[in-house]
């Protein structure tokens, strides 16, 4: 397995990071969705996460995408980003650490609940919507 490093992301990974974003959407059959722009080369995964707040819970932290290219999946390095993120996240003080996966990833699925995530689909019943677009705009009356 080839030496890997887990770390925050710097301001000089952005060509790296769009890079990565735009295999990711290419895997999830969305490449026409990513709109933003920059080039780059040699970051070969990455996690992206932000903070949010549970009126139960408090502050949690949410991670949007976990990617690794294909060439470099199923060597542990999908888990160490999720493991980083989880240190973060008690370093932070958040009590959850949420996020999503499409219905058809089933590596992804297997992954989270084998290092130990609840499905809250299966476990709880809920459902995930989103607003945008014309839909965004004519909920705010523009």
């Amino acid at each position: 397995m080839a030496s890997v490093r887990i770390r925050e992301a710097k301001e000089g990974d952005c060509g790296d990071i769009l890079r990565l974003i735009r295999e990711l959407a290419e895997f999830e059959k969305l490449l026409d969705q990513v709109k933003i722009s920059e080039e780059g080369p040699c970051v070969v995964g990455y996690g992206l996460y932000y903070f949010i707040y549970s009126t139960w819970k408090g502050r949690n932290i949410y991670l949007e995408d976990v990617y690794v290219m294909p060439e470099y999946r199923g060597q542990g390095i999908g888990s160490k980003i999720i493991k980083k993120v989880a240190e973060v996240a008690l370093d932070k003080g958040c009590s959850q650490f949420r996020l999503a996966v499409l219905n058809w990833n089933q590596k992804a699925i297997d992954l989270y609940k084998a290092l130990g995530a609840q499905d809250l689909t299966e476990a709880e019943g809920w459902h995930s919507f989103r607003f945008e677009g014309e839909a965004m705009r004519k909920l705010a009356g523009k």
